[in-house]
């Protein structure tokens, strides 16, 4: 497999070719991903949720992320690398440029921040300074006390179009990604086809540039909850290579997500 780079992902935007990408947190995984050709793989704080077994990802620290960043690069050194600043990693534009720097030199690519305009300067910050940056939108889980929970962000018309408004904002600043995590399938296409950068969805519909999954719902090994938005393709193929081949496939194919897998 060769190098991904952004630049990748900026064409295949421009020539419609959707694309995958799954979280990963092991060298071991992180190699089985790239020799399926896998393009993109996120160091999640997640890891809080599916491997530490915490109800949340708030407790996760800029250590736990390196280490697995670490470790996931070990395995994959080809695919693009994004990992996400935990919580309160990044409550100042000079905090921020000191955690990523941890978070680059331990091999990611680029950085996941969640938050909308009050981002823009630090967005400005980070990649003035070589740190390239994904912009998280819609349900950002380390806002879940904020919310009340993990629900459906971007029903309401106001809220829609603030979050168009931030996306816009965000690429103004430099980001190089927007993330859309549970927003209807509606608004993520309005957001995809009014940006120039690619946007990854979870939860957000069919019509973004390239889709993401925590790899233990791919899998159908999450121990306590699937969310509606996946799919268990491990199921569905009996083999974890095919299982990854197979989710691959449907990205690019406009298969997954179908209706089933969608937020209306």
């Amino acid at each position: 497999m060769k190098k991904i780079t952004i630049n990748h992902l900026m064409r295949w935007k421009q020539e419609g070719r959707k694309f995958a990408s799954v979280t990963a947190y092991d060298a071991s995984f992180a190699q089985l991903f790239e020799s399926q050709n896998m393009p993109v793989l996120l160091v999640g704080d997640s890891l809080g949720m599916v491997l530490q077994g915490r109800t949340d990802t708030l407790p996760v620290t800029i250590e736990d992320m390196t280490y697995h960043t670490r470790c996931v690069k070990a395995g994959s050194p080809n695919s693009l690398l994004m990992a996400d600043m935990p919580f309160m990693s990044y409550a100042t534009p000079v905090q921020a440029c000191e955690n990523a720097a941890k978070l680059m030199q331990a091999g990611a690519n680029m950085v996941k921040i969640e938050g909308g305009h009050w981002l823009v300067d630090t967005v400005k910050m980070l990649t003035e300074r070589a740190v390239p940056v994904c912009a998280h939108l819609g349900l950002t889980p380390q806002s879940v006390n904020i919310f009340g929970g993990y629900k459906i962000q971007g029903r309401e018309e106001q809220q829609a179009e603030q979050m168009l408004h931030d996306a816009l904002a965000l690429q103004e600043a430099g980001a190089q990604i927007v993330l859309l995590e549970c927003v209807p399938s509606k608004l993520a296409a309005q957001i995809t086809q009014a940006l120039e950068i690619p946007v990854i969805g979870i939860g957000a519909g069919a019509d973004t540039d390239g889709q993401v999954l925590v790899m233990h719902d791919m899998l159908g090994i999450s121990a306590n909850y699937m969310p509606k938005f996946s799919k268990n393709f491990l199921a569905e193929t009996g083999d974890i290579l095919q299982a990854v081949a197979k989710y691959m496939e449907d990205v690019e194919h406009g298969i997954f997500p179908d209706e089933e897998h969608t937020i209306a």
